[in-house]
């Protein structure tokens, strides 16, 4: 199949370039739609879950939450002043007779005590939009920092409105940092500037292809923003890599005397195949987190597998045209320091190869060592669900934030909200609120039928407690942080109070990240289960070995645990906070399981690169060493490449405004270089001096197996060179 795909590019160049170029024109049309389509808030709960369907209850029969918070400020002396009330009491009006603003409370209508901040500095108003409403245009019409009032605009819709920009303005400094330093690295790669570009061509082909995928799916589905940064960070670097392994392998058969014809369906045959099932297997691993229910996780599960997939068929369907046209015009403008016929082999990591496996305690304790005590932070990670702190310090919606948990008594992240089915009785709602009153924890319990606390009345009623319908509401205050184990706690406490007969469901932003870590570790086992056993499968057609793919999952296991205990020293204990411009926070649960699908994925994808490498030479007679040595001292040099690429298309985002996409990009890069260096460079080699013969085991009836469908890049180099290398070392 591959030697036929060659055939046809090579003699149908022209036209598949311009039917690409014509695909590409329509890809990029449909893919900048992409960012009106894709959700810029929620999708890290479960619809399913008890909180959220709380949520949609409240929403349909009380209206739901507020959707903007109007922060004033007194310039001089307090809210109070009457120039302050008289500037106050204008803004009122201009809102009350803004058609997008709806059920406005203020505390200058209501003198309420907890809108107002204990200082006498700051109060607040809250307001719903419709569906015309906008904070960009609320912003333009009423931020001011001038005059006896300050307003500022947060709030649920206002961060969601925050993050996309910020994800826009995220991609355009990523790409401005990551795309010349690519640029300059791969033509010190290839010493020729041509050759270069090809690997960024098929990286745009592959993330306007996606983005156009985006667009489509985001018109039929929710889809979140943030699966615009995975298209750009992933697609940019994969498809850079895969386009290195085929201008490498291109660039070898024409140095030893193929013509272009025949070289690239070389290529193709050899380089293109290890292409393919390298993106099967990040495909898969990627396509594990459409086992959540979070949309937040699907996204990136669109994302991702559309970009590696479209990756992989722009490298062996569209790269071969180029390089048919371009030929041996491949190593035009080239560096004159750099040598004119690249070699394949590296006598540099065929020594390192060597060194490992002649002391594989030496090399591999220290290694391993290293890995466990990066990993040992993971032990002390927290969950928490993002807000507005995932923003910068300078962010308009993370100022108001933050001046809302320091000066106002009542924060409704806090609180536990509780709504009934069916309509009940006042009678019903007061014995059940001062039960919940009597729970530890619990402040007070707001209901139409009064407030409670300790186990009595304490206040009157509140009548908008109560909807139209009957059904009940009731409004739990505790001092513990949503994100704290006392909080979560306490939603387990609360939904075990009996409720008297009524049919209650219990909500907030605790509940929600109980039911959040619930779902995602109800489907954990199933999404890693799927991730290991297709790895082991794949790696077995590879090695024809059982014991190899245990050997990778076991240390793929190591290099993760260690990248993720990173990420709780670095995002949530703070070590590069000040540098990075974060605030510490629990990390949030989906970011964890996006990471561990991400990196295994990758990681396999260098374990089949490095393993077809060292399985041929196995297969031609040679021992375990030389096999080893061969597959290190043949790829190393070409993984270390790819891995810095890719870790520079991923480490980009480590300027992000959002600290959990911070958070991806740094991971993600952190992990693939950790991989391709400690793990493919030292312990591989290791795993194999110690396992020795055995690392080639399988029963007989998987040998015969294997021998039917077992998997390889094809035939090996020349001998002669590779016993150059050997003899170097």
């Amino acid at each position: 199949m591959f030697g036929r795909i060659g055939r046809f590019t090579a003699t149908h160049a022209r036209a598949v370039l311009v039917v690409t170029v014509l695909v590409m024109l329509g890809a990029g049309a449909l893919g900048f739609t992409a960012f009106g389509k894709l959700e810029t808030d929620g999708g890290f709960e479960d619809p399913a879950a008890e909180s959220s369907q709380a949520q949609e209850l409240i929403n349909a029969q009380f209206g739901g939450e507020n959707d903007v918070v109007f922060l004033m400020t007194a310039n001089e002396g307090t809210v109070d002043d009457p120039a302050v009330r008289t500037a106050a009491d204008a803004l009122t009006e201009r809102l009350l007779a803004d058609g997008t603003v709806v059920d406005l409370t203020s505390y200058f209508t209501t003198d309420a005590p907890p809108m107002r901040s204990a200082d006498g500095k700051h109060a607040i108003a809250v307001a719903k939009l419709t569906d015309d409403g906008d904070v960009e245009d609320l912003r333009d019409a009423y931020d001011t920092t001038s005059g006896p009032l300050a307003v500022s605009i947060g709030g649920p819709d206002a961060v969601g409105t925050d993050i996309g920009d910020q994800v826009g303005s995220d991609l355009a400094l990523a790409e401005s940092i990551a795309v010349p330093i690519i640029l300059v690295l791969l033509v010190v790669v290839f010493g020729s500037v041509i050759a270069a570009l090809l690997p960024l061509a098929i990286g745009a082909i592959a993330v306007l292809g996606t983005f156009a995928l985006l667009s489509i799916l985001g018109s039929m589905t929710d889809v979140s923003v943030f699966a615009i940064n995975l298209t750009t960070a992933l697609g940019l670097g994969l498809a850079i890599d895969y386009a290195l392994l085929m201008v490498s392998r291109f660039r070898e058969e024409l140095a030893a005397g193929r013509d272009t014809p025949d070289a690239i369906v070389r290529t193709v045959e050899t380089a293109g195949r290890t292409i393919m099932f390298s993106a099967l297997t990040v495909a898969v691993a990627l396509s594990a987190l459409l086992m959540f229910p979070l949309y937040f996780l699907r996204s990136f599960a669109y994302a991702g597998v559309g970009v590696v997939i479209i990756a992989m068929l722009s490298a062996i369907l569209v790269l071969p045209a180029l390089l048919a046209v371009l030929g041996p015009k491949v190593n035009s403008l080239r560096l004159p320091w750099v040598k004119k016929t690249p070699s394949s082999v590296s006598a540099m990591w065929a020594k390192i190869a060597r060194v490992a496996m002649r002391r594989p305690v030496l090399a591999g304790a220290p290694v391993v060592i290293l890995l466990v005590i990066a990993a040992i932070p993971l032990l002390r990670v927290e969950f928490g669900t993002p807000d507005d702190r995932v923003l910068t310090t300078a962010s308009e919606t993370r100022v108001v934030g933050d001046v809302l948990r320091a000066n106002f008594p009542t924060d409704d992240s806090k609180a536990v909200q509780l709504v009934t089915r069916e309509p009940a009785s006042g009678a019903q709602v007061s014995d059940y609120a001062m039960t919940l009153s009597r729970v530890p924890g619990v402040e007070s319990v707001t209901t139409s039928a009064g407030t409670f606390a300790d186990g009595r009345a304490v206040g009157g009623v509140d009548p908008s407690m109560a909807a139209d319908s009957g059904v009940q509401r009731l409004t739990l205050l505790t001092d513990h942080d949503a994100h704290s184990a006392a909080g979560q706690d306490l939603v387990g406490e609360v939904r075990a109070v009996p409720t008297g007969g009524m049919d209650v469901l219990v909500g907030g932003a605790a509940a929600r990240l109980v039911d959040s870590k619930s779902a995602i570790g109800d489907r954990l086992p199933l999404a890693a289960g799927l991730i290991a056993i297709s790895t082991f499968l794949l790696l077995f057609l590879f090695t024809g070995s059982v014991l190899q793919p245990l050997r990778a999952l076991l240390f793929n296991v190591l290099g993760l645990s260690a990248t993720l205990g990173a990420m709780v020293m670095i995002f949530q204990e703070g070590w590069l906070s000040s540098w990075l411009g974060f605030t510490p926070l629990p990390l949030d649960t989906s970011m964890l399981v996006l990471l561990f699908c991400i990196v295994f994925g990758l990681s396999m994808d260098y374990e089949v690169f490095v393993m077809s490498r060292i399985k041929e030479m196995h297969s031609l007679g040679h021992s375990s060493t030389d096999a080893v040595t061969h597959g290190l001292s043949r790829t190393g040099r070409l993984i270390t490449m790819a891995a810095v690429l890719l870790a520079v298309s991923l480490l980009a985002f480590g300027t992000s405004g959002v600290s959990f996409i911070q958070m991806f990009g740094i991971g993600s890069g952190l992990a693939i270089l950790i991989d391709a260096t400690l793990i493919r460079g030292v312990l591989v080699p290791v795993g194999m001096r110690v396992l020795g013969r055995a690392a080639w085991w399988a029963p007989r009836w998987l040998r015969r197996v294997h021998g039917r469908v077992g998997l390889s890049e094809g035939p090996s180099e020349p001998p002669t060179e590779h016993a150059r290398v050997l003899a170097k070392v």
